[in-house]
């Protein structure tokens, strides 16, 4: 077997770093007194532990009306314990909405959720 066949069976072996270290999110949200806005509390996780410090922008649209409601994003501020965040984003309506994370910080990533309302 050359070095290069040897090279390429190794990398396939190996185990994937940056896979087993992808942000998880869980989000949980609540109506506000004000109609159409939001509270709500996201906790991330990376390898099943909290994930503290990360810089969250939070933004949404509504899958079943592509380019109709795209929510301006809002900026999430650390919650009272370790890997959880809050924010507020308006909603604009009821329905199903596809809910963006996008992560900066100790890890840099893409997340989307659905929400319904």
């Amino acid at each position: 077997m050359d070095k290069a066949a040897v090279f390429l069976a190794l990398a396939l072996l190996a185990p994937a770093p940056a896979l087993a270290q992808r942000a998880q999110a869980e989000l949980a949200c609540t109506p506000t007194r004000t109609d159409y806005i939001y509270d709500c509390i996201i906790r991330l996780t990376r390898g099943g532990q909290p994930l503290p410090g990360a810089r969250i922008t939070v933004g949404a649209d509504m899958p079943s009306m592509p380019m109709a409601h795209n929510v301006k994003p809002v900026k999430a501020t650390p919650g009272k314990i370790p890997g959880e965040y809050r924010a507020k984003p308006a909603l604009e309506m009821l329905g199903e909405w596809a809910v963006t994370l996008r992560l900066g910080g100790p890890v840099q990533d893409h997340l989307i959720l659905l929400y319904e309302c």
